[in-house]
C-alpha cells in the first residue's frame, strides 16, 4: 500500500504553510477559526440530535429544523500547518477516522432520516441518527483536542 506521507511533506512546502509558519499570529488565528467552526457544527448537531431524540423542540418538524441549522454545520479541517508532525500522531489519525465516519454517516444515513416524515419507524431511525451523530462528531472534537497532548 502506498504511503501518503509525501502528501504531508508537500503540505509543508506550500506557500500557505510558509505563511503560517513565518507569522506567529496566523496559526492561533486559524486554530481559533477552526475551533469556532467545530463549536458551530457540534452545536447544530446537538440541537438536531436532541430534537430527533424527542427531548426538545418536539413541535418543530425535523426537516425544517435541519434546513434552519444547515448554515451552521460548515466546518474546516486544519492540519496543513503541522502536516508532517501530525502524520505520526495517533490522535490525528483517530480524529481522521472519526471524521470519515461522521461524514459517511451523515451523507449515507442521517440526511435521509432527517428528510423523512414523522412516523414510528422514522422516530427509531431518528434516534439512531441522533446518537450516531453525537458519538461521531464528539469523537472528532475530543480526538482533535488530544492532538496536542497525546501522540
Amino acid at each position: 500500500m502506498a504511503s501518503i506521507f509525501p502528501f504531508f511533506e508537500w503540505c509543508e512546502k506550500t506557500s500557505l504553510f510558509r505563511l503560517i509558519s513565518t507569522h506567529e499570529s496566523f496559526f492561533p488565528a486559524l486554530e481559533t477559526i477552526h475551533l469556532f467552526g467545530l463549536v458551530l457544527l457540534l452545536g447544530a448537531t446537538v440541537i438536531l440530535s436532541l430534537r430527533l431524540l424527542g427531548v426538545m423542540m418536539t413541535g418543530q418538524p425535523v426537516p425544517q429544523l435541519a434546513r434552519e441549522l444547515a448554515n451552521y454545520t460548515a466546518s474546516g479541517l486544519m492540519f496543513v500547518a503541522t502536516a508532517v508532525r501530525n502524520y505520526s500522531n495517533t490522535s490525528f489519525w483517530v480524529k481522521m477516522v472519526f471524521l470519515a465516519g461522521a461524514l459517511t454517516f451523515h451523507f449515507a444515513y442521517s440526511r435521509k432520516v432527517i428528510r423523512t416524515e414523522d412516523s414510528g419507524s422514522a422516530r427509531r431511525r431518528g434516534k439512531l441518527a441522533a446518537w450516531g451523530a453525537l458519538i461521531l462528531w464528539f469523537g472528532v472534537g475530543v480526538s482533535g483536542r488530544s492532538i496536542g497532548f497525546l501522540g
